[in-house]
């Protein structure tokens, strides 16, 4: 019998009744999975995707398990849709106490959006670190902001410059570029909240290589295909074992303790240096505002504060 999500996390037990929780990217995949098992835990949820249909899917199944569920769509490539999300988000609940920014993906063709960066950066990075800032007044106290990141990081260096163009375009250094991006993201955004009135816990995850989550599907030829066919290899990460770290980021009490890291296999892994570096974590949120145009978030970090993330921790990796 195939074991769910909140088995494999180990948070079955947990009851999340009262808990409102946005999963972004949930018509598929690990995020439709974690959706899901939120609802099973009593979590209302809401859903968020670009397909409609795929969408009153997962509320349906959702609502089955007795918690509440609406479906929003938005487009992450598109500022205003990202806007009009949290906008509707404020205005529907009475706060958000799981933040999943799950959504994002491969993308194979080379593409400026409207704010003249490549559109994997903009997908994965700067649509979540919008979504997140405009929602910092609606986030509950000890609210968890959970990022989906990858092991796909590693080798990549922070290139803002290199996302204004589409120039000699690689989808696969994109997505890896993109997945630093969580990171440093994830890194900086705990800092900031330390030193703010904000009490949120931020933690971002490696969900493992997941050939079943709809994820290669924008990989060019047969490739699609041939990664889907791995789902049935024996060891593989299945889309379950994807969803349940996600659970265990977002609702562990293991997590608490843990803002400003990286998870994989539901343990603290250091990522590369490239990921730990201070400068380029500041640098990043910095642009990021300045590309969007909009004030720097959380601007009250001091010139000399350190980020206190994983310098008195035990990490493996």
């Amino acid at each position: 019998m195939t074991s769910t999500p909140e088995q494999l996390a180990g948070v079955a037990d947990i009851d999340c009744t009262g808990m409102q929780a946005l999963v972004t990217g949930s018509t598929s995949g690990i995020g439709r999975a974690a959706a899901i098992a939120l609802g099973r835990l009593g979590a209302d949820v809401i859903v968020h995707g670009r397909d409609a249909t795929a969408g009153a899917d997962v509320v349906d199944t959702v609502t089955a398990y007795g918690a509440d569920a609406e479906f929003i769509a938005a487009d992450f490539a598109d500022v205003s849709a990202v806007r009009e999300l949290a906008a509707t988000v404020q205005s529907t609940t009475d706060g958000i106490d799981l933040l999943y920014n799950n959504a994002g993906g491969v993308f194979r063709d080379g593409q400026l959006t409207d704010c003249g960066v490549e559109y994997t950066f903009h997908v994965n990075h700067l649509a979540p670190y919008l979504l997140t800032t405009e929602l910092l007044d609606h986030l509950n106290t000890d609210a968890r902001v959970v990022t989906t990141a990858s092991a796909a990081h590693q080798g990549a260096s922070l290139d803002i410059n290199r996302t204004r163009t589409v120039d000699d375009h690689s989808a696969f250094w994109a997505y890896n570029h993109s997945k630093l991006a969580n990171i440093l993201f994830t890194t900086e955004l705990a800092k900031r909240v330390d030193v703010s009135k904000y009490t949120a816990t931020a933690v971002c995850v490696h969900p493992g290589a997941i050939p079943g989550s709809g994820f290669t599907r924008f990989l060019p030829g047969p490739l699609p295909r041939i990664i889907q066919s791995l789902e049935a290899v024996p060891g593989v990460t299945t889309v379950n074992d994807g969803a349940a770290e996600l659970l265990f980021a977002g609702i562990s009490s293991q997590a608490t303790d843990y803002s400003g890291q990286y998870l994989a296999s539901q343990q603290l892994k250091k990522p590369s240096s490239d990921a730990r570096d201070e400068a380029s974590s500041r640098r990043l949120w910095q642009e990021s505002a300045s590309i969007l145009d909009i004030t720097e978030p959380l601007n009250n970090l001091p010139d000399n504060q350190q980020s206190n993330s994983g310098v008195d921790i035990d990490v493996t990796g």
